[in-house]
């Protein structure tokens, strides 16, 4: 970011001046680092459990199906594709916390069935998926089922988003300059306010496409009403009207003259800003809320504050003369105060969405954020270099560092639209968070015979060190005060004899088998041997899938 060294005569400023000048560029590279938190809105909700199991064999039809999710989701589509291919739509389904309880229809037959599911969660954010199971015998294969991602539709969501963050901390930011800092050039206040007007053109356009997103539907889709009210019922709605509602009040700072007024409106655009985007996105649904939405929100305002001040900051130093000075004296005091909440802001949501280091290269979400982190070493290399090499010449009168100042603030503005655009990029790829609860997701099987019956869950349900719950009762679903309960694995196919382990009782009356590993993944054969009485013993198999 272009900085005033030298005085219009090309003689050094003094002690105290430099001095400001240093705390205005230490204050930019720590806000330059905090940008690399990730924004709000960039995951999905993960299914942890699932009633009947992934590729269960049943001996009847279940009573209902449940689907326990690692947040409260809304139902958008919910179809069952029976054996012969045909699909019935399934309705009333209600939410019990995160579980969605969906009845099953009458008269489902033998072979396999897909429960195909499309939910939004409280994030706003649409994932689907599909359970197979089978009734009685698994039949030849289960229902083909496609990838219903649409190519043009997320690239629509990707160039809206971009635009959407152009208007909100370009537009409005510059805005926020002009109240805080000094009036703005003629072309940055044309610029702010053609961002701001196409931000709310983007806006409702951006929740028709969340509505296609979330029914899977392609882009002609917009034309029927359902994309919208879709788009419109999810929490995203929400950000989208609070996003046009920031632009609106933006769009009138500006047409008002510099005073009071502006100002109170300027401030109203950007607690909707940050409001906007704490009101939907997995950082801001997070645990625990009451830190992470005002994280958000902090973050969102301190991107507008630096974001926006770029271009007419820079185009303020290339007019050079006393009211530059005045200027970056005015915004080095201030940028502080946006500074440090910025700071804190964006460690607590990468520590909340990374998680872990190793994420930043062995997740997709961790790449963009390297690939954010590079245009963010190159911004501010190129602000350096303003800072020692061109500033004090275009200062000076030189036209020539005039020109090549110009030019810099242009690949800057550029350099910050590919943060943007990185940053869009998270929309369609789950934090490492949401990808490590997803792992966490226990593999659970339910045995049912005339003596006795039992819940198997082990977690996490992949291989390697796990811990297994054991719930035993009797056939008819009265309590069980078993002697003794053994549970034994073993996985002929991959030649693994059966590994036995008994289990401790627990204070609650379930049984638990700790420091177990399961050594390899795959279809495992779990039987529970239930020591009723001592001359009665119960054994309950059945299979277990576990991930790799």
């Amino acid at each position: 970011m272009p900085a005033l060294t030298r005085s219009s005569c090309g003689r050094p400023t003094s002690p105290a001046t430099r001095e400001r000048q240093w705390e205005h560029y230490v204050a930019c590279l720590i806000l330059l680092l905090t940008l690399l938190a990730p924004q709000a809105a960039w995951a999905h909700a993960s299914l942890i459990q699932s009633e009947p199991v992934e590729n269960a064999v049943l001996a009847a039809a279940p009573e209902s199906f449940r689907l326990s999710f690692s947040e409260p989701v809304s139902p958008l589509v919910l179809r069952l594709i029976r054996p012969n291919g045909s699909a019935v739509a399934l309705g009333d389904a209600r939410l019990e916390d995160a579980t969605l309880v969906v009845p099953v229809p009458p008269g489902l037959g033998s072979g396999t069935h897909v429960l195909s599911w499309r939910v939004v969660s409280e994030d706003g954010h649409p994932v689907g998926g599909s359970l197979v199971f089978s009734i009685g015998a698994p039949g030849a294969g289960p229902p083909q089922t496609m990838d219903t991602g649409d190519r043009p539709v997320q690239a629509a969501i990707w160039l809206v988003r971009i635009v959407l963050y152009a208007a909100l901390f370009l537009g409005i930011g510059a805005v926020a300059f002009r109240a805080a800092v000094a009036p703005l050039p003629r072309g940055a206040a044309r610029t702010a306010a053609v961002l701001m007007l196409l931000g709310l053109a983007a806006a409702p356009l951006s929740v028709g496409l969340q509505g296609l997103d979330a029914l899977e539907m392609p882009l002609a889709g917009l034309g029927h009403h359902i994309a919208w009210a879709t788009g419109c019922s999810t929490s995203y709605g929400a950000t989208a009207a609070l996003a046009a509602l920031a632009m609106a009040l933006g769009l009138a700072a500006l047409a008002l003259r510099r005073g009071a007024a502006s100002a109170t409106t300027t401030l109203l655009a950007l607690v909707a800003t940050g409001t906007a985007l704490a009101a939907s996105g997995h950082a801001s649904a997070a645990a625990p809320q009451i830190l992470t939405r005002p994280a958000v929100f902090l973050h969102a305002v301190g991107i507008a504050l630096w974001a926006g001040a770029l271009l007419p900051l820079g185009l303020i130093l290339r007019a050079g003369g006393p009211e530059a000075a005045a200027a970056l004296r005015r915004f080095s005091a201030l940028i502080p105060f946006a500074v440090l909440p910025l700071a804190a802001a964006g460690i607590l949501l990468a520590v909340v969405q990374l998680g872990q280091v190793s994420a930043l290269w062995t997740t997709a979400y961790g790449c963009v954020f390297l690939v954010k982190l590079a245009l963010l070493l190159a911004l501010f290399g190129l602000a350096a270099l303003n800072r020692w090499r061109l500033t004090a010449p275009a200062q000076a009168g030189d036209g020539r560092a005039v020109r090549q100042l110009a030019r810099s603030v242009a690949i800057e503005t550029a350099l910050v639209l590919a943060i943007f655009a990185a940053a869009a990029t998270w929309r369609f790829t789950p934090p490492p968070r949401a990808l490590a609860e997803a792992e966490a997701r226990p593999a659970a099987i339910h045995i049912h015979t005339a003596p006795a019956m039992a819940d198997l869950t082990v977690t996490p349900g992949r291989a390697g060190p796990v811990a297994a719950s054991i719930v035993v009762m009797t056939g008819d679903f009265g309590p069980l005060d078993a002697k003794e309960v053994t549970l034994v694995l073993s996985n002929p196919g991959a030649g693994i004899e059966p590994i036995r382990r008994k289990a401790a009782k627990t204070g609650d009356g379930s049984w638990r088998v700790d420091g177990l590993i399961i050594p390899v993944p795959g279809r495992w054969t779990a039987r529970i041997d239930v020591l009723i009485s001592d001359f009665e013993i119960a054994k309950l198999e059945d299979a277990i899938d576990i991930r790799p």
